[in-house]
């Protein structure tokens, strides 16, 4: 079930993103996270009004999902940037969906927001898939971009007009 984050959820987030950093390409951090910089990373979200929100079953954190600003520099405010992961028992399960699906719904109704981007490296098929399914399309593809357990990767953008 979706629950908007609380500061009780920080914990569970950084050790579900940490999973990624440390045992995949999915994220391109190289380092884990400790509690400190995971809470001021939802904290600034949260604090600028984007939505930030878990997935809970039975009181454990299984997932987390957030929009934040694509870029920077003011005039790149209409794009929001999205953040889906999930803890790995759960995928395919038809969380993905339903979490995206609520964060579209939620960027929806900030004013000034046309448009939704997913970074995502190149070989995470599951998250293009999932992408794909909900609307998005591919809008940029950059050629070893990045650099993560000795190989270089490709990155694609998704975009979603809203």
């Amino acid at each position: 079930m979706i629950q908007d984050v609380r500061i009780g959820d920080i914990q569970a987030i950084g050790d579900l993103y940490n999973h990624y950093v440390v045992d995949s390409d999915v994220s391109f951090e190289t380092e884990p996270l400790d509690f400190d910089k995971m809470l001021a990373r939802v904290h600034e979200i949260v604090k600028a009004g984007f939505p930030y929100f878990v997935w809970e079953e039975d009181g454990k954190t299984l997932g987390f999902c957030c929009a934040h600003p694509w870029k920077e520099r003011a005039a790149y405010f209409p794009t929001l940037e999205v953040t889906l992961y999930l803890a790995p028992e759960v995928q395919g399960k038809g969380i993905g969906p339903v979490m995206l699906n609520e964060l579209i719904d939620r960027c929806r109704k900030i004013d000034g927001i046309v448009s939704l981007i997913a970074c995502i490296t190149a070989n995470n098929e599951p998250s293009i898939k999932l992408c794909e399914k909900m609307g998005f399309k591919k809008a940029s593809h950059f050629t070893k971009v990045g650099y993560k357990h000795g190989q270089l990767l490709d990155v694609v953008d998704y975009q979603l007009m809203l």
